[in-house]
């Protein structure tokens, strides 16, 4: 394997400079998948890596369960630096599966927190709460998909803003956007490179229920005003997992890109554009780190499998 077991850690490095240009220049619905899905595959190959790398330093601590012959040289000389480099990736995959863990378990308790809230209003596309705090967000799951919003937020806006409002969470329901959030969220987890891409992400899916609210309603600039109007008299969604119009970002650039054309849906940049020749170079670094990933376990296998006694 050599230092090619190691690639698949420094590989998200590639991803950066898409990570900016994509909210730029992209379609934020293109920008979106294209993001989650680098940082999905690369997270994947990371966490992959340590594993194989940890497998090599658990055979060389006393009393490990593991068969005897997993230990010999042959096999530590599949990982460069196996003495420091094997030890070292077993509190770390520990970290990434316990952070992971958390960040699935946290998300599924907002979640159910939510659905407990609302048990007993009607089974409603639109649960409208008694509360003085203005928030609106999107709750996906349960018996349906629930557009929640608080009395407070719908005082603060004009009639054409709430429909603004509540087509922005339909938007991110009927898109699934909780599953692209969580996806760049488990993957900032896996390997603190693809950080960039979590945040990006955050952005471009309220840009993408932004563009697809504009369409529903017929009018930019009223999207724009609620987005702008929400901001100033909350802060965002109760809670960081779900999805709501003024939820934490950059605000003043989605009022403006709202305020601007509308963007051009293109299925894949050129590669003689800066953000082609971005959006190329994640593809290239996720996989090459795919297949440095892949080819570092199949030598891990067949390395253990001629050390292990029959």
């Amino acid at each position: 394997m050599g230092v090619f077991v190691f690639l698949p850690l420094v590989l998200p490095l590639t991803a950066w400079p898409i990570a900016r240009l994509a909210e730029q220049h992209l379609h934020p619905r293109t920008a979106t998948r294209l993001l989650t899905g680098v940082a999905a595959v690369m997270a994947a190959c990371s966490t992959l890596c340590l594993g194989l790398v940890m497998v090599v330093g658990t055979a060389q601590l006393p009393g490990n369960p593991l068969p005897d012959g997993w230990s010999d040289p042959e096999v530590r000389a599949a990982v460069p630096y196996d003495e420091v480099v094997g030890k070292a990736a077993i509190p770390a995959l520990v970290v990434v599966l316990v952070a992971c863990g958390r960040t699935v378990w946290r998300h599924g308790r907002v979640r159910r927190r939510a659905h407990r809230a609302l048990a007993g209003l009607r089974e409603t596309e639109v649960a409208v709460l008694p509360d003085d705090m203005p928030y609106a967000y999107a709750l996906p799951g349960g018996r349906r998909d629930r557009v929640v919003v608080t009395t407070a937020m719908l005082d603060c806006l004009e009639p054409a803003e709430r429909r603004a409002l509540f087509a922005h969470e339909r938007a991110h329901l009927t898109a699934r956007h909780h599953r692209f959030l969580l996806a760049v969220q488990l993957a900032a987890r896996a390997n603190p490179f693809l950080r960039p891409l979590r945040t990006a992400v955050s952005y471009t899916a309220e840009r993408w229920a932004d563009e697809d609210a504009a369409q529903v309603v017929g009018s930019r600039r009223a999207v724009a005003c609620a987005i702008g109007k929400a901001a100033l008299v909350s802060r965002g969604t109760p809670v960081a997992t779900l999805a709501g119009l003024a939820a934490a970002g950059p605000v003043p650039r989605r009022v403006a890109a709202l305020l601007g054309p509308a963007p051009t849906v293109r299925s894949w940049p050129s590669l003689f554009t800066s953000v082609g020749a971005a959006a190329w170079g994640a593809a290239v670094g996720a996989a090459v780190s795919a297949m440095s990933s892949a080819n570092s376990a199949v030598t891990m296998v067949l390395i253990l499998h001629a050390a292990t006694p029959l």
